[in-house]
C-alpha cells in the first residue's frame, strides 16, 4: 500500500477528543513557565550543548536491576545477615577461631560460607535477568540525525536529549519525544500505549503545525530550536512547555508528547526530538526499585531462631555454672589433673574466668542445636519450584509463545497458604474479546444465539435441578434463571453444538467471523427493509457506521476491511455494521464514507458524511458523540453511551421505545452480555453554528479549566436525544475458568472478583464459571434508592447497609445447615460506604464467612482497598490476579501478585 494511498485514507489530524476544527495554535498564548518544576532547556538537534552544566541531564540506557557491579556484595551481605541465624553463625565463626573452640575454625566458617554464598548466588541469577533484559532494551536500535540530513541507526542507551530520531512502524519510541512530524501531511500518529496503562486502543498524537512540514530526511539538516518544560516527573498524563522556532514561542501539550515504551503503530514514520532519557522519562519515573520481600515462613524461622537461641544460652549458663563449681570445690582434689600446673580456664583460683571460657566453649560445643543445613535445602527447594514453575507446560501460551515467569523464588511457599484469591473478571476470567452477538431496534429484540453464559449458567443449574425447589426467600435468585427449564438446557445445548458441529462443505462463514457471532434472517441480507420499523433499523445501523474513531484497512487479498478500533467493542460494532451492509471503508480530514447495501444482489452505495465535530468517550462522559452532516445537508448528532446516561438525556418524544428497550438491556445484563444504548439528534444549522461558536470558544481557552468548559458545551448539545436501541456485545470465559475455580473452591480457598460490571452481568458470569452454584444463598447488599432531601441522607443510607450487613451475619450464624454456602455480592457504591472505618470491619466479617463475594461496579482504586482490607483484616495470605494496568494496584496491595500476559497487558 503506497504513502499516498495511506495518507488520503487515514488524513484525519482533528479526530479525536474535541479535535474537530481545531484552532492555531499560535493564537494561545504560551503557558507562562517559572519557578520550581519547570527549569529544564533542551536544545533541539545541538545535543552536544547537554553534555556540560547547568544542563547535564541523564543518559538513555535504564537499569532494572536490584544491584550493580559495586554494590552486590555489600547489599547481598546485609539481605543474607537480616536472618537472624546468619548472624548467629557468623558469631560462632568468630569464637571457633579463639583457642578454647573446641573445633576447628574451619568446620564452622565453612558451612556458613556454603550457605551465604549460595543464597547470594540465587540473588545474582535472579538479578542477572533483570539485567539482561535491560541490555536488551537498551541495545535496541532507533535512526538518529546524524548531521547533514543523514539518520544512521544507533543504540538507545546512546542518544541524547535534544537528539532528532526518527522511529518507523511498529517500534518503539526510545525515550520522552516530542512529536515533530509524521508521514501524515496533517502531522498525527497512532500510538499504542498498552505498556504504560494497560489500554489496547490507539491514541492520536498530533505534532505543532509550525513543524509538520518537517517530514523528509534533508530538512533537518538546519533544523534547530528551544523547548523549555517541566522538569521529570512521573505523571503519565500532563505536559508543559514552550518551543522556541523561527524566532517566535509555541505552547506544547500532552498530546504532542510521545512517551517510552509507547509503539507507533498505522504510522509509517514519525521524527522527534528526545526531552527525557533514561531514568527522566515518564515511565521509569513511575517504575519503583525491586523490593526484597520475606516470606512468611522465613519470619517465623527467626522467631524460632529466637527461641532456640535462648534455650542454647539457657543451657550453656547451667553447664557454666556447674563447671565452675566442679572447678571451685572439686577439681583441686584431682591430683591427676596436676593443680600445680594447671590452665586458667581450668584454674580453681580464678573461677569467673574458668566459667566464662566454659560458657564460650559450650555455645560453640551445642550450637549445632540449631541447624545451619535448614537454610541450604530452603534454598535449593526455591530454586527448583522456580524452575519447575517456569517449565511448566500447563502454564505455557501456545498462542502467544509465552512462558510462566517466576520474578522472584521468595515466595514459593506462600503460594501454598492462601487463603482468599482476589481477582479480575475482564481480561482475566474472560477473553476481552467482543462478538457482537445481540441487540434491541425499536423495542425490538434480534438475536437468537445465546451466549457462553447462558449455556454454562443452565447446565450449571440443571445439573443440580432436583435441588431447585429448597428455601431462597430470604435471598431469592434472579427471576429468569430461577426458570430454567429443561426446555431452556436443550436449547442452549443445540445451539452450543451447532456452533461447533459444521461440515467442511458447508461451512458457516458467519461464525468464523471474528467479532461477529450474530444470527437473525430478520436483519441480514438486507431483510430488514422488510421489517416495521425499517427507517429506525437504518439510523441504528448507520450510528455504528459512523460514530467511532477507528481505523479501516483493506485487506487486498479478500476484498474485507478491518478495523484498528479503541476498543474491541467498538471493533465488534464496526463488523456488525459491515455484515449487516453498512461496511466504513475510508476516512479523511474531514469525511466518513460508508458503503451502504439496500438490496441483496450486492449493489453497493457510498455515502459521504462531513465529519464536523467528535466529543469522544471518557470513563467520566461514559458516552461519545459524532456531530456530521449527509449529503442532504441535514446536521445529525448521533450518540453510544452507558444506557444510565443515554436514558437521562432523552427527549419527550425519544422515549418511544425506553421500556420495551429497559427490559432488553436487563435480559442482555443477566445474559453476560455488555450493552450500549444508542441515540441520535436532528440539529438546526442556526442552534448548531450558534453552539459551535461557544464550543470553538472553550476550545481556544488556555488555563486548567478549560477541560470542563468543554464538558459544559458538549453537555448543552448532548441532550433531547432520540432512542433507537441497543447493542449487545459478548466477552467469553478463558478456557478452563469453570474447572478451575471449582477445583479452587473445593479445596477450601475464598475466592473474590472485583469487576466493573453491573451486578447482573456479575451475578450471571459468577454461574457460569462456577462461582456461584445452585444451592448457594445470596446475600445482596445494595444502596437503597432515595428521594428524600434531608440533611441526613447520607446517615440514613449509611444505617440502611449497616442493617443489611448485619442481618446477612445474622442470617449465617443461625444456618443450621453445616454444608450450606453463602455469596455476598456488593456493589461500588455501597462498597464505598462499606469500606469507611466505621463499618469495614462488620462488612469484612460478612464477607469472610462467605464462600465467595462478587463486587461489583468497582474502580480501581476500591480494588485496592478492598485487597488491603482482606489482608489486614483477615491477617491471611492473599493473591491478587490480574491483566491490566486498573489492577496494578490491587497485585502490589495483596501478599502475593499474579499478572497475566493478557489482551490490556501484564502485570507482574
Amino acid at each position: 500500500m503506497t504513502r499516498g494511498r495511506i495518507r488520503a485514507r487515514l488524513r484525519r489530524s482533528h479526530l479525536y477528543t474535541f479535535g474537530c476544527l481545531k484552532p492555531s495554535t499560535t493564537e494561545e498564548a504560551p503557558h507562562p513557565l517559572n519557578g520550581p518544576g519547570f527549569s529544564r532547556t533542551v536544545y533541539c538537534n545541538q545535543p552536544l550543548l547537554h553534555d556540560k552544566k547547568p544542563v547535564l541531564y541523564c543518559k538513555n540506557d535504564i537499569s532494572t536491576t536490584k544491584y550493580n557491579v559495586i554494590t552486590f556484595f555489600p547489599k547481598a551481605l546485609f539481605e543474607q545477615f537480616r536472618r537472624v541465624a546468619n548472624i548467629y553463625f557468623l558469631l560462632a565463626a568468630c569464637l571457633s577461631a579463639s583457642p578454647i573452640s573446641p573445633f576447628s575454625p574451619l568446620s564452622m566458617i565453612a558451612p556458613l560460607a556454603f550457605v551465604v554464598g549460595l543464597s547470594m548466588a540465587k540473588e545474582a541469577l535472579e538479578d542477572s535477568r533483570r539485567f539482561l533484559q535491560d541490555v536488551k532494551v537498551n541495545r535496541r536500535k532507533v535512526n538518529r540525525h546524524k548531521g547533514d540530513g543523514f539518520f544512521s541507526p544507533r543504540s538507545w542507551q546512546n542518544i541524547m536529549v535534544g537528539d532528532v530520531v526518527k522511529v518507523n512502524k511498529d517500534q518503539f519510541f526510545p525515550a520522552d519525544l516530542l512529536l515533530l512530524s509524521s508521514s501524515y501531511e496533517d502531522g498525527i500518529c497512532y500510538v499504542e500505549t498498552m505498556n504504560l496503562d494497560g489500554e489496547t486502543n490507539l491514541k492520536v498524537k498530533r505534532s505543532s503545525e509550525t513543524t509538520m512540514t518537517l517530514d523528509n530526511d534533508e530538512v533537518f539538516k538546519d533544523f534547530t530550536g528551544t523547548i523549555r518544560c517541566e522538569d521529570p516527573n512521573p505523571n503519565l498524563y500532563t505536559f508543559v512547555g514552550n518551543l522556541e522556532y523561527e524566532r517566535q514561542i509555541y505552547p506544547l501539550d500532552p498530546s504532542q508528547i510521545l512517551l517510552r515504551d509507547s509503539k507507533l503503530r498505522n504510522t509509517d514514520y514519525i521524527y522527534g526530538v528526545a526531552i527525557f532519557t533514561g531514568h527522566d522519562s515518564k515511565v521509569m519515573q513511575n517504575s519503583t526499585k525491586s523490593p526484597s520481600k520475606r516470606s512468611t515462613i522465613e519470619k517465623k524461622m527467626d522467631y524460632i531462631i529466637y527461641t532456640l537461641f535462648t534455650v542454647l544460652i539457657l543451657i550453656s549458663v547451667i553447664s557454666s555454672i556447674g563447671f565452675i563449681f566442679k572447678t571451685k570445690y572439686q577439681a583441686p582434689k584431682w591430683w591427676y589433673l596436676r593443680p600445680d600446673n594447671i590452665e586458667y580456664q581450668y584454674d580453681p583460683n580464678k573461677v569467673g574466668l574458668a566459667g566464662m571460657s566454659h560458657l564460650i566453649t559450650a555455645l560453640i560445643l551445642y550450637g549445632y542445636l540449631i541447624p545451619i543445613s535448614l537454610y541450604v535445602s530452603i534454598e535449593v527447594v526455591k530454586v527448583l519450584q522456580a524452575t519447575f514453575i517456569n517449565q511448566d507446560i500447563q502454564m505455557y501460551d501456545e498462542e502467544t509463545g509465552t512462558p510462566a515467569d517466576a520474578r522472584t523464588s521468595n515466595l514459593n511457599e506462600e503460594l501454598g497458604q492462601v487463603d482468599t484469591i482476589l481477582s479480575d473478571k475482564t481480561g482475566t476470567l474472560t477473553c476481552n474479546q467482543m462478538d457482537f452477538l445481540k441487540c434491541s431496534i425499536a423495542g425490538t429484540a434480534y438475536g437468537v444465539r445465546s451466549s457462553e453464559v447462558e449455556v454454562a449458567a443452565a447446565k450449571q443449574m440443571a445439573s443440580d435441578h432436583e435441588d431447585q425447589d429448597s428455601d431462597l426467600s430470604n435471598f431469592p435468585m434472579p427471576k429468569s434463571k430461577a426458570r430454567v427449564s429443561w426446555d431452556d438446557v436443550r436449547k442452549a445445548e443445540e445451539i452450543e453444538l451447532e456452533t461447533v458441529v459444521t461440515s467442511k462443505g458447508d461451512e458457516d462463514q458467519k461464525h468464523a467471523i471474528k467479532g461477529f457471532g450474530f444470527e437473525d434472517d430478520r436483519l441480514m441480507n438486507c431483510n430488514w427493509l422488510k421489517e416495521p420499523n425499517a427507517d429506525d433499523l437504518l439510523m441504528f445501523f448507520r450510528i455504528l457506521a459512523v460514530c467511532h474513531t477507528a481505523i479501516p484497512e483493506l485487506n487486498e487479498e479478500t476484498g474485507v476491511y478491518t478495523y484498528e478500533a479503541e476498543s474491541p467493542d467498538e471493533g465488534a460494532f464496526l463488523v456488525a455494521a459491515r455484515e449487516f451492509g453498512f461496511a466504513f471503508c475510508r476516512r479523511t480530514q474531514s469525511s466518513i464514507f460508508i458503503h451502504e447495501r439496500f438490496s441483496a444482489s450486492g449493489q453497493v452505495v457510498e455515502r459521504e458524511y462531513k465529519l464536523l465535530n467528535l466529543l469522544d468517550f471518557t470513563s467520566k462522559r461514559k458516552r461519545m458523540s459524532v456531530i456530521v452532516r449527509d449529503e442532504e445537508g441535514s446536521f445529525l448528532l448521533l450518540c453510544k453511551g452507558a444506557d444510565s446516561i443515554i436514558f437521562d438525556r432523552l427527549s419527550k418524544n425519544g422515549k418511544n421505545y425506553l421500556e420495551a428497550t429497559t427490559r432488553h438491556l436487563n435480559e442482555y445484563g443477566e445474559a453476560g452480555l455488555r450493552t450500549l444504548a444508542l441515540a441520535y439528534r436532528k440539529l438546526d444549522e442556526q442552534e448548531y453554528t450558534a453552539w459551535n461558536n461557544e464550543f470553538q470558544k472553550a476550545k481556544a481557552a488556555v488555563g486548567a479549566d478549560r477541560d470542563s468548559m468543554l464538558e459544559r458545551v458538549s453537555d448543552m448539545m448532548e441532550k433531547e436525544l432520540i432512542l433507537v436501541g441497543a447493542t449487545a456485545v459478548e466477552d467469553k470465559l478463558q478456557k478452563g475458568v469453570p474447572q478451575c475455580i471449582d477445583n479452587l473452591a473445593q479445596a477450601g480457598l475464598k475466592i473474590w472478583v472485583l469487576t466493573g460490571d453491573k451486578m447482573e452481568t456479575a451475578i450471571n458470569i459468577g454461574f457460569a464459571c462456577s462461582l456461584l452454584r445452585q444451592g448457594m444463598k445470596q446475600i445482596c447488599i445494595t444502596t437503597p434508592v432515595t428521594d428524600s432531601v434531608a440533611t441526613d441522607v447520607k446517615q440514613a443510607i449509611k444505617d440502611n447497609i449497616l442493617n443489611q450487613i448485619t442481618n446477612g451475619s445474622q442470617m449465617i450464624k443461625l444456618e443450621k445447615d453445616p454444608h450450606a454456602a453463602f455469596a455476598l455480592i456488593i456493589d461500588g457504591k455501597t462498597l464505598t460506604y462499606a469500606l469507611e472505618d466505621d463499618m469495614k470491619l462488620l462488612f469484612l466479617g460478612l464477607a469472610v464467612d462467605c464462600a465467595s463475594v462478587i463486587c461489583c461496579r468497582v474502580s480501581p482504586k476500591q480494588k485496592a482497598l478492598v485487597t488491603r482490607l482482606v489482608k489486614q483484616g483477615s491477617g491471611k495470605t492473599t493473591l491478587a490476579i490480574g491483566d491490566g494496568a486498573n489492577d496494578v494496584g490491587m497485585i502490589q496491595e495483596a501478599d502475593i501478585g499474579v499478572g497475566i500476559s493478557g489482551v490490556e497487558g501484564s502485570d507482574g
